[in-house]
C-alpha cells in the first residue's frame, strides 16, 4: 500500500505540473533569445552595412581601416569567398562573405578586442571569433600556396642574387629571426610560454629575403625556448639538415674562385653552421677583419627584424596581448605573415633605403683568398671555415664596400 493519501497523491501531481510548465517557459524563453534584439538591427545599425559603402568612396580611409587596397581587398575576396560561403536557409539570412573578410580584416589590423568588434558590427561575441578563424583557414588554405610556395632551385638563384645587389651579401638564402608574441596566459601550462620578456608567448620563426618578404616560417613554439633550439626542431631546420630545400649547390663568391655554400644569415642566438653564418662573438674582437664581417652580417640580418616591424605596424594585433588559444593564435599569426606577402605582391613592393653604392674599383678579376681545409668532414670546423672565407672576402678587393670600415 502507498503511504501517501489519494489527497496528498493529487497535491504531488499539481505541484509537478507547475514545475513542468514554468521549465517549459523557461526553455521557450531561451529560445526566443537565440539572436539578441541588438544584434537583430545588425542590417540597420551594424559597421559594416553603414561604412563600407562610404569606404569604398575614398581609397585612403580604406586602406587605412582595412591595411590594403579595394584592389587587393576584392581579389582576396574572389579566391577565398567559396570557402567561407555559408548557405542560405529559411530560418535567416547567412553573413555575407564580404562582411566575414572585413570583420576578419579588422580584427587584423587594429588588435581591438573581439567584444568591440561584436558591438560595432552587431555580431554575437562566438560569432566574430568563428568567423575570424574560419577565415584565416581559408587565407592560409588557398593563398599561402601563392605567396609562401618552397622555393625552387632558380628562386634560391633569384634571392641570393637580390641579398647582393641591395645588402651586398653574397650567396644568401635568407636571413632569419624569431618573433616572441605576446599572449593571454593559456591555462595549466606553466612556464612553458613564459619568455625572457617576463610575459607570454609563442615564438614566429621566420627566414625572410631581400624585399621583406617571408620565405618560410614556423609559428607555436613555446616562449621559454630560444631560437636556435626553436630552428633545430623546426621543420625549416630539419629540411635544411637535410638537404631537401632545393637549395643549389656551392658556387663561387663574386670575383673570386672560392666555392663556397649557399646560407642563411642570423644572430648569436643560432648555431654556426654550414648553411647558417653568425657573428664573432663579443663586442671586443681582436681584429678589424672580424668588425667588419659582423658589420656586413648585421647588414643582411637585419631585414628580417625590419620585416617583422613592418608586419607589426600594418597588423597591430601585434600591438597588444592576443586574447586566443595558443592553437588559434597560431593560425592568426600564420594569417598575417601570408597577408604580408599578399599585400606586397598585389600592393607593390614597399620602398626602402639602400647604401650599396658601387665602387670604382673592378672586380672583374678574380683574385684567390684563403683557403681554409676541411679534414675529417668534421660539419663544425667546416662552418668556421666558412665563416673565415667570407670574412676575408668582405675584407677583399671584391668584397669591400667604402664605408666598411668607418662604422
Amino acid at each position: 500500500m502507498s503511504k501517501f493519501s489519494e489527497e496528498e497523491l493529487i497535491i504531488i501531481a499539481l505541484i509537478l505540473d507547475e514545475e513542468e510548465e514554468i521549465n517549459s517557459k523557461k526553455r521557450k524563453r531561451k529560445r526566443t533569445l537565440w539572436v539578441h534584439d541588438l544584434w537583430k538591427k545588425r542590417e540597420q545599425e551594424g559597421e559594416f552595412l553603414n561604412l563600407f559603402n562610404g569606404l569604398v568612396d575614398d581609397e585612403q580611409k580604406f586602406y587605412e581601416y582595412f591595411r590594403m587596397t579595394q584592389y587587393s581587398f576584392h581579389i582576396l575576396l574572389g579566391k577565398i569567398e567559396a570557402n567561407i560561403k555559408k548557405q542560405e536557409t529559411h530560418w535567416r539570412k547567412p553573413i555575407s562573405p564580404r562582411e566575414r573578410l572585413a570583420v576578419c580584416l579588422r580584427y587584423l589590423a587594429t588588435g581591438d578586442s573581439i567584444k568591440t568588434i561584436s558591438f560595432s558590427y552587431r555580431l554575437g561575441l562566438s560569432t566574430v571569433y568563428q568567423i575570424i578563424i574560419e577565415v584565416c583557414y581559408a587565407i592560409i588554405e588557398i593563398v599561402m600556396p601563392e605567396v609562401m610556395p618552397v622555393p625552387t632551385e632558380q628562386k634560391w638563384k633569384e634571392i641570393a642574387s637580390e641579398f647582393w645587389t641591395c645588402w651586398n651579401f653574397p650567396n644568401c638564402l635568407g636571413a632569419i629571426d624569431g618573433k616572441h608574441v605576446t599572449i593571454q596566459a593559456p591555462p595549466n601550462s606553466g612556464s612553458q610560454y613564459f619568455c625572457y620578456k617576463k610575459t607570454f608567448s609563442i615564438v614566429l620563426l621566420a627566414l625572410v629575403d631581400a624585399h621583406y618578404n617571408f620565405i618560410a616560417v614556423d609559428v607555436g613554439s613555446f616562449g621559454k625556448n630560444s631560437d636556435g633550439g626553436i630552428m633545430a626542431h623546426s621543420k625549416l631546420g630539419k629540411a635544411l639538415d637535410q638537404n631537401k630545400l632545393n637549395v643549389p649547390p656551392k658556387e663561387a663568391l663574386p670575383g673570386t674562385t672560392n666555392d663556397v655554400p649557399y646560407v642563411i644569415v642570423g644572430d648569436e642566438a643560432f648555431p654556426l653552421k654550414t648553411y647558417l653564418l653568425r657573428p664573432y662573438p663579443g663586442k671586443q674582437l681582436d681584429c678589424n677583419e672580424k668588425r667588419v664581417y659582423n658589420y656586413r652580417l648585421c647588414r643582411a640580418r637585419r631585414v628580417v627584424e625590419n620585416a617583422f616591424g613592418l608586419l607589426s605596424q600594418k597588423f597591430r594585433i601585434y600591438n597588444r596581448r592576443m586574447q586566443a588559444k595558443p592553437e588559434n593564435a597560431d593560425v592568426i599569426i600564420l594569417t598575417t605573415c601570408v597577408l604580408h606577402n599578399f599585400i606586397k605582391k598585389y600592393d607593390g613592393k614597399l620602398t626602402y633605403v639602400r647604401d650599396n653604392k658601387q665602387t670604382s674599383e673592378d672586380h672583374s678579376t678574380p683574385i684567390n683568398l684563403m683557403n681554409i681545409s676541411v679534414q675529417g668532414g668534421n660539419a663544425t670546423r667546416e662552418a668556421f671555415g666558412i665563416r673565415e672565407t667570407y670574412k676575408h672576402f668582405f675584407n677583399s678587393p671584391c668584397g669591400s664596400i667604402p664605408w666598411q670600415n668607418n662604422v
